[in-house]
Formats: structure tokens, sequence, C-alpha cells
């Protein structure tokens, strides 16, 4: 994600910053992010699931599809799964703050 929290619940994109531009949206929060990035990668393992179907009963498609269609949600679950083991981590570590 190419986006920088600013103040006052608005971001703004790293990519409008290099280009001068100063177009502001509202923020969605951190569980709307994460849920947007789980569905995402479910639709990609669906669509993975469909392409090897298609293999299977011979409609179109080839093999080189399915494939790439694997591969793409397989890299994006052990992405999610980084992403989770890091979450994971930074509540413990917060956890054995002392206040």
């Amino acid at each position: 994600m190419n986006n920088m929290a600013i103040s006052n619940n608005q971001i703004v994109s790293v990519a409008s910053l290099r280009e001068g531009q100063t177009n502001t949206k509202s923020a969605k929060g951190f569980s709307d992010v994460l849920f947007n990035a789980v569905k995402e990668v479910n639709n990609l393992h669906q669509t993975a699931d469909k392409a090897i179907q298609n293999v299977q009963a011979g409609n179109t498609g080839g093999l080189h599809e399915a494939m790439i269609a694997l591969e793409k949600a397989d890299v994006s679950f052990r992405t999610m799964l980084t992403v989770r083991n890091k979450l994971i981590e930074a509540y413990q570590e917060i956890m054995r703050m002392q206040v």
C-alpha cells in the first residue's frame, strides 16, 4: 500500500506527493484495510480454484494460466501470513511493556 497517514483522518498517496499533488481522501480504519486484504487473498484463491477446474474440465484456459493463478494466490497467502505474524509480534511486544 502506497499511502502515508497524516493528521485529521486524511491520507495522501506517496505517488501524488512525488508528483506534487495534494489530493486527500478520507482514511480507512485499520480493520477495513485488513478486511479488504483478506478479501483480496480469498478472491485470488477462488480465481485459482476456477482456473484449475477449467483445466480439469478441458474448458478454455491453459495449464499455464492456472499455474500463474496458483502462484499469485500462494504469494498473496504467504504475504498475509507474514503480516499476521508481524502484527502478533508487535502486539506481544506492546503487552510486555510496563506502564
